[in-house]
């Protein structure tokens, strides 16, 4: 893949396929990108692109005009866009990349990356033909607590990890059967939707997934709505999570060692402290640079700091969430779900 240099393009231009609120959350970021400028909108209702063009957002300091297409079509085929984000329901991913990625374009698709492993590796396969960058929204690696984590194990702050434990969970009691979290026609479920927190943080920490054990309460669409699952990794070591629509839960990870742990303040994807213990020593808590001060804009600046490297040193991939990961982290949900009995319309 050719770098994207700065000569050649000064600002790097992205387009939203989406126009909810987590494609919201991905503009307020750019915002604060001083290389990244937000240059069209597209939703399948174009009046609903103009609405969110049309948003006041905090801190914006550049005001240039922003296209609003009717079409995902017509948004990856602007040829100022040069990333297109991927905001829409599950079920919408696998589309909406092939639609960007025939078109040459880079893609930062949200998470999780699609709804099975199939879709995943099409997509993929597709990207890596057209030489293109393409990555999963997994926006809590880039944090700098997540940063600072995975030094402290590589260091051996703790001596050899042997286990993670991670939970996220809230309660949609309040919420319509038709909502995206609870409808399986979108791909809902706690597994998908929240779950892919802890599993992708088990990852993270221990590496590669060897064997998963998982079990889930369904609700009344047919779901799940609290899910535990146990994994085993590659060099040995043991894994916990758990997700949940059914009931608040402490959003809390735990890395043990040998030697010692570390305590991931909640909420765990989205931590501004670190507590680590050596040994049988008190706890000491860990500064991080960057996580004692509010965020510079939202949690989602770091990644697209990350997509931005990628292309100016013409990686057609991030290391920091290679695609084969991803696609094998989407295969452990498959087999999770296998295992406790949930099957989406159309698989």
């Amino acid at each position: 893949m050719q770098a994207l240099t700065t000569s050649a393009r000064p600002r790097i231009g992205w387009g939203l396929i989406g126009a909810g609120g987590i494609s919201d959350q991905l503009a307020r970021a750019l915002s604060h990108v001083p290389e990244a400028r937000l240059v069209a909108v597209g939703s399948r209702d174009v009046g609903k692109a103009r609405a969110f063009i049309a948003q006041p957002r905090q801190h914006e300091t550049i005001h240039e005009p922003v296209r609003a297409h009717g079409s995902y079509r017509a948004l990856v085929d602007d040829p100022d866009v040069d990333v297109v984000y991927i905001g829409t329901p599950h079920p919408d991913h696998i589309d909406s990349m092939r639609l960007a990625l025939a078109a040459g374009k880079a893609v930062l698709c949200e998470k999780p990356f699609t709804l099975n492993r199939g879709e995943a590796e099409a997509a993929v396969a597709l990207a890596r033909r057209h030489d293109a960058f393409l990555m999963e929204a997994m926006w809590m690696r880039y944090v700098p607590a997540m940063v600072e984590l995975r030094r402290l194990v590589a260091d051996g702050a703790i001596g050899e990890p042997v286990a993670v434990s991670a939970d996220f969970g809230f309660s949609a009691a309040g919420l319509p059967a038709s909502h995206r979290a609870l409808a399986p026609e979108l791909g809902g479920g706690g597994l998908l939707d929240i779950g892919i927190y802890p599993l992708n943080f088990a990852a993270f920490v221990l590496g590669d997934i060897v064997a998963a054990q998982a079990d889930a309460v369904l609700g009344p669409t047919g779901v799940d709505i609290h899910t535990v699952f146990n994994m085993r990794h590659a060099g040995g070591a043991l894994s916990q999570g758990m997700c949940s629509l059914r009931t608040t839960t402490a959003c809390h990870a735990t890395v043990l060692g040998t030697d010692g742990r570390i305590d991931v303040a909640p909420p765990f994807y989205a931590a501004q402290q670190l507590r680590v213990a050596r040994g049988t020593r008190p706890w000491e808590e860990t500064p991080v640079e960057g996580i004692d001060r509010p965020w510079r804009g939202n949690r989602y600046v770091a990644q697209v700091e990350e997509v931005h490297r990628c292309l100016r040193a013409g990686l057609a991939e991030s290391p920091v969430m290679p695609l084969d990961e991803t696609v094998a982290l989407v295969g452990w949900m498959d087999t999770m779900r296998a295992q406790f009995g949930l099957r989406y319309p159309g698989e």
